[in-house]
């Protein structure tokens, strides 16, 4: 079985083809600060659309780009409560005839 073992490189750790002849897809590299004081950039496709924003790798602050685009606001979803959900549902009228028949229930029982 040892005579068998594959020996050199792991399979499917690296690639031998070179990048001759390859033409890239144009690029662009955007700086962004994190309120902590980091400073890194990341590339894009050219034709991509750029975010306001991105989280930082070494404190996970969201960070703000460095050529001054302003960070877009982001909508903001009220916190829905159950009783928004169940209001949602079932209407006030609804709601007392089954308040009504659940403690007639429970009365019932004693």
């Amino acid at each position: 079985m040892a005579d068998r073992s594959l020996r050199g490189s792991g399979l499917g750790a690296k690639s031998f083809e070179d990048e001759s002849g390859i033409e890239f897809a144009p690029r662009q590299e955007i700086g962004f600060d994190c309120p902590q004081g980091h400073h890194f950039t990341r590339i894009f496709a050219e034709e991509a659309e750029l975010p306001t924003s991105w989280t930082c790798p070494k404190c996970g602050h969201e960070s703000v780009r460095s050529d001054g685009v302003p960070m877009e606001e982001r909508e903001v979803k009220p916190v829905r409560t159950h009783w928004d959900m169940l209001r949602e549902r079932r209407s006030i009228a609804e709601l007392e005839d089954l308040l009504a028949e659940r403690l007639d229930l429970l009365r019932s029982r004693h």
